[in-house]
């Protein structure tokens, strides 16, 4: 989840709606126009900032101050406030945008890396909402593999190219093999923002990377603390990712 947070409105019904987060999102802060200061207060003691201008230009300020916005905007309209200001998916803070009857919590944003997808998945549960997540890996539960054992300290060792390579085989169901050497066995159901049903059929596990004939696999997760056989690095070159838990985690 994203540490700090910025919750933004232009109406009045939606100041209110930024209130219901603010109380759900503990340290966050409420931004609105000028002209809805005591509705600002009111829905968000202590917490409530006002800005002049043009919210296109407050947006400038939050993308450089905060990890994560939440908007009570249109999408489309949302879309256009923030074009100027996008970066990187490694840079650029967390989206979620809301309606202003807190009917839908939509990520559109840094759904992976900046957390969006699980920001959204809070404020669905925190306000009976439905979190409208669109990527891939979280719409059809399987690994997301830029997040796959973040949550438990685990470091990511690839390059760009071998991470799309590998995200694309397991969202298009081809055959990958995730091996396991070292750290928690419990991943899979603490992964990103939790799943509950099994594996999906086109990941096959093994315990020992020896054990994979490369040749099968369109891609191979690696979860070790060893360094690559160099065979190996050979054979699985562009379509490998290297998984490192904490040295003195193993696998249980």
């Amino acid at each position: 989840m994203p540490q700090r947070t910025a919750v933004i409105s232009i109406t009045r019904h939606g100041v209110a709606m930024a209130g219901r987060v603010v109380g759900a999102l503990p340290g966050a802060q409420l931004f609105a126009p000028e002209k809805f200061a005591a509705e600002a207060e009111q829905a968000a003691p202590g917490a409530a900032h006002t800005y002049a201008g043009k919210t296109g230009e407050q947006l400038g300020v939050l993308f450089a101050d905060y990890d994560a916005i939440v908007a009570i905007l249109s999408l489309g309209a949302m879309v256009r406030l923030i074009a100027p200001y996008l970066q990187s998916k490694e840079s650029d803070p967390a989206v979620v945008v809301l309606d202003e009857g807190g009917k839908f919590a939509i990520p559109m944003l840094s759904g992976h890396l900046g957390g969006a997808n699980a920001l959204a998945g809070h404020l669905a549960t925190a306000l009976g909402a439905q979190a409208v997540l669109t990527t891939a890996s979280d719409s059809r539960e399987t690994i997301g593999v830029d997040l796959l054992g973040r949550e438990l300290g685990w470091t990511l060792e690839a390059k760009h190219g071998e991470l799309i390579r590998a995200s694309a085989a397991v969202v298009n169901d081809e055959p990958v093999a995730l091996v396991q050497e070292a750290g928690r066995a419990d991943w899979w159901p603490n992964h990103a923002n939790g799943r509950t049903g099994p594996l999906p059929a086109n990941i096959t596990l093994f315990t020992k990377l020896e054990d994979v004939d490369p040749d099968r696999f369109a891609a191979v997760l690696w979860i070790s603390q060893r360094d690559m056989p160099t065979d190996y690095r050979k054979k699985l070159a562009g379509r490998s990712v290297t998984y490192r838990p904490p040295a003195d985690e193993n696998a249980q």
